[in-house]
């Protein structure tokens, strides 16, 4: 009877379904402990074949974002400013933003991975998705965070972060942030604060990837790392210093 049963379970091993129907049919023949191990053995079979079957590309994936926020009352805001652990944390103290998001956008390829990302052959800057409310505070507002918190002057490059991924850009939703992202850079560029020429890019909005979760909230999750302490922390607290009206109570 053994070997009849060896036979059978070799021949619908492929088969999770029908595995476990067979272990059930020939569970009479076995005494307690060897069913059960038979069943954990089946177990773990069963794992694997469902783990193989889901195609690699597909496990890691990230899907795009929706555009507009499910709230009607909220805007949306796509920046990129280097590193996005350092401009989430920066943008989640504004009052009147509700939610900040970190992720990937202005590439060509669907779906980016973080390492795809750093490999700068996607195109993808590392940005955040701000989502706001315009009665509190305005895309104007927002903007002249942007260029205080950053070096809108140095090409792909924001202190040791180096790379197209961090280039400075604004990925405007519509028109009307279109003409305020213009108008914004055209005057932060002629106010004397930096001395070499913005190069920060203005584009259209087309897609937005979310990165995943380990990014999310990453420096309230991580004050201690060394990275939150000595690029973060001072970013924080000049931005804190300028802009102290405009902090959530």
């Amino acid at each position: 009877m053994q070997k009849e049963e060896e036979a059978c379970f070799r021949e619908v091993s492929g088969d999770p379904m029908r595995l476990l129907m067979e272990i059930s049919k020939k569970g009479k023949f076995m005494n307690k402990k060897k069913k059960l191990l038979t069943l954990i053995s089946a177990g773990i079979v069963i794992t694997v074949i469902l783990m193989v079957s889901v195609p690699l590309n597909t496990m890691n994936a990230n899907q795009p974002e929706e555009e507009q926020p499910m709230d009607p009352n909220l805007e949306t805001a796509t920046f990129g400013a280097g590193c996005f652990w350092c401009v989430e944390a920066i943008y989640q103290n504004l009052d009147g933003v509700q939610s900040v998001i970190s992720g990937y956008s202005g590439g060509d390829v669907e779906n980016p991975s973080y390492d795809d990302v750093c490999s700068g052959e996607t195109g993808h800057a590392e940005v955040t998705q701000i989502y706001f409310d315009p009665k509190v505070i305005s895309y104007d507002d927002l903007l002249n965070v942007f260029w205080q918190t950053h070096d809108p002057t140095t090409l792909n490059k924001q202190g040791g972060d180096v790379g197209t991924q961090y280039r400075s850009v604004i990925f405007y939703h519509n028109d009307a942030q279109k003409a305020a992202a213009e108008l914004s850079k055209k005057e932060a560029d002629a106010s004397g604060d930096w001395k070499d020429p913005i190069v920060t890019e203005t584009s259209p909005f087309t897609a937005f990837y979310k990165a995943e979760n380990y990014h999310q909230n990453y420096y309230d999750q991580n004050r201690n790392q060394p990275y939150c302490r000595f690029v973060i922390d001072p970013k924080l607290r000049k931005f804190k210093k300028e802009f102290p009206e405009k902090l959530k109570k």
